[in-house]
């Protein structure tokens, strides 16, 4: 990665955390002010302040601050836990509170948080959904989807009751309601336009233990037409440069073996690493003689080549390949709440998968890889990045309702304990707890960003 990646990444990470967090605390300080508790500080962030300025509002002056860490915030309010409170002031500190507005107050920063992401959905889905048309290729043999009798060409229409329209929501249903196991029923329009079903047999996989894309492992391929081996493009400082190719240039023969189409080449080149190919290139109506050598990219445990070339497509066989959905005012907003609920209920399954030991530990994502998908996103468009903070913000909602001391989730289990039993649970059952959350959070975090360095390792 770059420097100027790298930044850019930082960047977008930064802006995420934000506005994530911002509207998180904003929930609890909104909350808080609505049920007449005193508001102290509302801070972005953690550590040394960088940016502080205090606002009268109504009778109280509230501090707000940015502060240097940009992981998180909070909002202080008065509480006798945290030091003396003025008698006249004791009915607004937030430990006099009835239970049910301590819950409230601390439900509001998660509850935002699904607000926030509805929002960000329903932008998204309002200026219309682009995505790859769910059509497959030919199943891998002997893989699920061969058993269930898939065939090239096959559209997917629905997962069980899940209509399916793009390929990235035919993945997410895959994992949705194939993450128990069993049998999945699939809707599909095959190639002669009949409408049939056929049943994925996923028996106990566990589909979630493995690292392969949930896709491949049932043996599901995206289906691409034969695209011409024609350069659409040359990237800079990559092999193909060295080599002079140019755009236009169309693939005849490598090593004088005939090349059909771009999937063809592509294979040659990936397993050519390092090794010097022989090109005849059809350029301006003549024949020219090029040798290349494909740079070596490491792509798991293995070497391939890589040419730095991309394909020229036509137009009519992207329209075959790319779908786009659009909807009205109520359909865009029915479209974010339902995508917020499925999202957030495939979160929390994931979660307890990897408690049980059913999903491997490394779908657990840390800052650097978050701040990656920042900085892509972003670069891909507004509203690319707009989808992007909605993931983040359904998950950071989820996490925060764990029931984990030093987690909002945590303090509301303390609550319902406190309801059941009559009284608040003691202040050593609170202390011991937030130690524990302390260490889960800190075991968490560090597994997190492992995860992270083993991706960039690889």
């Amino acid at each position: 990665m770059s420097s100027g990646g790298f930044l850019y990444n930082v960047l977008f990470f930064i802006i995420a955390i934000g506005v994530l967090v911002a509207f998180h605390e904003f929930g609890h300080y909104w909350v808080a002010r609505l049920l007449k508790v005193k508001v102290l500080r509302f801070s972005i962030g953690f550590g040394k302040p960088l940016f502080s300025w205090k606002k009268q509002k109504g009778e109280d002056l509230i501090e707000f601050v940015i502060a240097a860490i940009p992981l998180g915030g909070y909002v202080k309010m008065l509480d006798e836990r945290e030091g003396e409170v003025d008698d006249s002031l004791r009915h607004r500190a937030f430990n006099t509170q009835p239970v049910a507005k301590r819950f409230a107050i601390v439900a509001a920063g998660p509850i935002f948080n699904f607000i926030l992401a509805a929002f960000f959905y329903f932008i998204f889905f309002i200026n219309g959904e682009e995505g790859i048309k769910p059509v497959i290729a030919a199943p891998v043999v002997e893989s699920a989807a061969a058993q269930a009798g898939f065939e090239n060409e096959d559209e997917i229409l629905a997962v069980g009751n899940t209509q399916i329209k793009t390929w990235q929501s035919f993945r997410l249903a895959l994992i949705d309601q194939g993450i128990d196991g069993g049998s999945l029923t699939v809707k599909v329009k095959t190639a002669e336009l009949r409408i049939v079903e056929r049943n994925v047999p996923i028996g106990d996989l566990k589909i979630l233990q493995e690292k392969t894309d949930v896709t491949k492992l049932l043996g599901f391929k995206l289906w691409t037409p034969e695209i011409p081996a024609l350069i659409g493009g040359i990237t800079p400082n990559s092999a193909s440069s060295a080599a002079g190719l140019k755009a236009q240039d169309l693939i005849l023969f490598i090593n004088d073996k005939p090349i059909k189409d771009w999937k063809e080449l592509v294979g040659i080149v990936q397993q050519s690493a390092g090794k010097t190919l022989h090109f005849i290139v059809e350029r301006d109506g003549g024949q020219e003689n090029i040798q290349l050598t494909p740079a070596e990219k490491k792509r798991g445990d293995k070497l391939v080549g890589f040419m730095g070339a991309y394909p020229e497509i036509p137009e009519e066989l992207v329209n075959k390949t790319k779908t786009r959905i659009e909807y009205s005012l109520f359909g865009a907003l029915t479209r974010a709440l339902d995508e917020t609920w499925t999202f957030s209920a495939l979160t929390l399954k994931v979660l307890g998968k990897m408690v049980t030991g059913e999903a491997a530990l490394d779908n657990i994502s840390g800052p650097i890889t978050i701040a990656t998908y920042a900085g892509i996103t972003a670069s891909i468009g507004f509203l690319t990045y707009i989808k992007f903070l909605a993931m983040i913000s359904v998950s950071l909602g989820v996490l925060n309702l764990l029931p984990v001391p030093m987690l909002d989730g945590g303090h509301l289990m303390y609550y319902l304990i406190e309801i059941v039993k009559g009284s608040p649970v003691s202040q050593n059952f609170e202390e011991l707890g937030q130690r524990l959350g302390l260490t889960l959070l800190f075991l968490l975090m560090s597994l997190a960003i492992f995860n992270d360095i083993q991706r960039l390792i690889n």
